[in-house]
């Protein structure tokens, strides 16, 4: 069965659950009153007290972010890697086949 996919929920969404579980509302509450499950209610808590500093064991936005521009970054050198070094090999093997020119005797 193909996994339906959900556009994200708009930022400000995100941030007034976040606001309201930080005055005291349950994850689980808020999840029975609005459509999120608990847990994206809990990630966002989470995500938005890293993006404050208000918690350091993960990655911020921008963090997460750069490390999304940098692993895109790795891809596409490995792939210009992988063409440069096939590229190489195939003007090394047609150098080899080429006949000698007469000023090379």
């Amino acid at each position: 069965m193909p996994q339906r996919h959900r556009d994200a929920y708009p930022a400000e969404f995100k941030r007034k659950l976040v606001a309201l579980v930080l005055a005291g509302r349950s994850p689980e509450e808020l999840a029975d009153e609005f459509e999120p499950t608990a847990q994206s209610i809990r990630n966002w808590v989470k995500q938005s007290q890293l993006d404050s500093g208000d918690r350091e064991d993960g990655l911020t936005s921008e963090e997460r972010l750069e490390m999304a521009r940098l692993r895109k970054r790795v891809k596409q050198l490995e792939m210009e890697r992988e063409i440069l070094s096939k590229a190489a090999a195939w003007f090394a093997r047609e150098s080899t086949d080429l006949p000698k020119r007469a000023s090379d005797s």
